[in-house]
């Protein structure tokens, strides 16, 4: 993990690319951001079975643009963790509850706030997001879960 966790940024909504990318440009764009996290590589392959599974839209002239990146930045993230099945699961439950923008800026910002909590830069976790709900729990269990992994690879890097 080469990752300065304290400095680590998800770029939010607004901030992801939207004027259309490439397979092989989303593929370097998320895989530049999650990079020093030391989650598994997305590659090609997996994006193009993600969108024929369904998991996110089909590219519009082969391009991608925000909404599908936000997706593959989560399964990038959740599938160190989660089976594909509940991955889907979550993604329904998001789609009945929360536009995707807002879905996935809270995933950056617990993300970031339990990264932080976890590698000891904060004393407390901070209460993220303005409503409290089951979904919102589930999701922060499995941000957890990820934070969790993120953090032992850190740790047994460490240890080598």
């Amino acid at each position: 993990m080469s990752i300065n966790i304290e400095e680590f940024h998800m770029p939010r909504y607004r901030e992801l690319p939207d004027m259309g990318l490439y397979l092989e440009q989303v593929v370097k764009y998320i895989n530049g951001v999650l990079g020093g996290l030391g989650c598994q590589e997305i590659t090609s392959s997996m994006v193009s079975n993600y969108v024929k599974k369904g998991y996110i839209a089909n590219p519009v002239k082969k391009q991608y643009y925000a909404e599908q990146i936000a997706y593959l930045f989560f399964l990038s993230v959740a599938k160190n963790v989660l089976p594909m099945d509940n991955i889907e699961t979550l993604f329904e439950m998001q789609r009945r509850t929360y536009d995707t923008s807002v879905a996935y800026d809270y995933f950056c910002r617990e993300l970031e706030n339990m990264l932080q909590y976890i590698f000891g830069l904060k004393d407390r976790l901070e209460d993220v997001g303005h409503t409290a709900s089951e979904e919102k729990k589930i999701l922060r269990c499995a941000i957890t879960a990820m934070s969790h992994i993120i953090y032992l690879g850190y740790c047994f890097e460490k240890l080598k």
